[in-house]
């Protein structure tokens, strides 16, 4: 008698036994999917992912490969080292770690370090490609890191350069950069676009200021951790390859990012500051640096460029104020004069405001404000600004008038 198998074969049903086994998935090294490299330290192997980016390299509009004038960056940050160290000292550095809280439950997997050498940006990516290998990568990074004296990073004041100095004091290795000077670009990003772009985060102002877009291979940098940790569970480094991608683009964007702001901060007037808001923030910047010529310039083409209704009257009073604070009354009233007969409104009031308070001269105050009135009258503005304008000029003239007697 047939058996219960041989009636389910004989009708085309395949059991169990005669079922093919399922392919196993295909999970690829780190080694076969990225081309790097190994190199041997005294705490064992480290792998490296190694990229060259030559002079013609252009990340967006803006070259990685700047003159980078830091001479207004090493005063904003008070490090008089920056100003005399040659760009290629610096270290532009970013790390990707296990997660973003810090202390010493967090270590970094991957480190992207680039440097200038002999006119090229040689950027190393170096990898612990198995939480034990955290020494080897260490010390392997000590070696690209030897030449400098100086460090790029954003926001790596406040975290990766604090994670890396645990992770070398845990393992018992001296720090690196130890009394490196430091360049954190995330304050500075903050301070001349907070007012006008709703986000400082290194990829936005990749887009929205040097003009790049990553491409497809771009991962969200929440999902980096967990990416990390699905390849120490599976062995399957494919996914990976985002991750570099995005640690390659971020030191890159480092470069970029520093050589366009040393050169706005070195020549302002060169047309690559297109917006109005710019030019404020860098007087605010200079005004803080007490360069006060300066930061008066900076003001008054933010004003002729154009600004939104709500920053239009603060800009003028922090110019008329700065003027003020400029403490040499005689060059003050030579500014607003040349000012005032390039048709700029708020010269032409703060003339006004002198002539009546300090020569108690009424009549050439007068002649002041009307002369601010007629400019505002014949002029093609917003409705806000000739509004704030003739609000104030009418309130003067009232004044003014009641003491000439008129």
């Amino acid at each position: 008698m047939a058996s219960l198998a041989d009636k389910l074969k004989s009708l085309g049903v395949k059991t169990a036994n005669t079922l093919p086994t399922p392919p196993k998935p295909v999970h690829s090294s780190i080694e076969s999917i990225l081309a790097g490299s190994l190199f041997p330290t005294s705490l064992g192997d480290a792998f490296i992912k190694e990229q060259i980016f030559d002079e013609t390299y252009l990340h967006g509009k803006v070259s990685s490969h700047s003159h980078f004038p830091l001479s207004i960056i090493s005063q904003i940050t008070k490090d008089e080292r920056i100003n005399q160290l040659p760009i290629t000292k610096f270290a532009f550095l970013d790390t990707e770690t296990s997660g973003v809280s810090g202390g010493t439950g967090t270590y970094a997997f991957l480190v992207g370090v680039a440097r200038f050498i002999d006119g090229k940006f040689v950027l190393k990516q170096f990898f612990m490609r198995d939480p034990a290998e955290e020494p080897a990568m260490l010390e392997a990074l000590i070696h690209f890191l030897a030449p400098c004296e100086g460090l790029v990073t954003f926001n790596g004041k406040s975290f990766d350069a604090p994670l890396l100095v645990t992770r070398y004091s845990l393992h018992r290795i001296p720090v690196p950069f130890k009394n490196y000077a430091h360049i954190d670009l995330l304050p500075l990003a903050r301070r001349l676009w907070r007012d006008r772009l709703p986000s400082r985060a290194l990829k936005y102002l990749e887009e929205h200021v040097l003009g790049f877009t990553r491409s497809s291979d771009e991962v969200p940098g929440y999902e980096i951790p967990w990416l990390y940790f699905d390849y120490l569970r599976t062995g399957d480094a494919n996914p990976l390859a985002g991750v570099f991608y995005h640690n390659a683009m971020d030191v890159v964007a480092m470069a970029a990012l520093l050589g366009h702001v040393s050169e706005l901060l070195d020549n302002p007037y060169n047309g690559k500051i297109e917006h109005g808001l710019d030019f404020i923030a860098l007087g605010k910047l200079f005004e803080d640096l007490n360069h006060w010529d300066e930061a008066a310039r900076l003001y008054e083409r933010g004003l002729e460029l154009g600004l939104q209704e709500s920053d239009f009257p603060v800009a003028v009073k922090r110019l008329s104020i700065l003027q003020k604070r400029r403490g040499d009354i005689n060059q003050a009233v030579k500014l607003w004069q040349e000012a005032a007969s390039k048709h700029h409104v708020y010269a032409q009031i703060e003339l006004s405001k002198y002539y009546e308070h300090k020569l108690r001269d009424v009549k050439s105050a007068l002649e002041w404000a009307n002369m601010a009135r007629a400019e505002i009258e014949k002029a093609d503005l917003p409705a806000y600004i000739r509004k704030h304008w003739l609000g104030e000029i009418d309130h003067r003239l009232a004044r003014l008038q009641r003491k000439a007697g008129l």
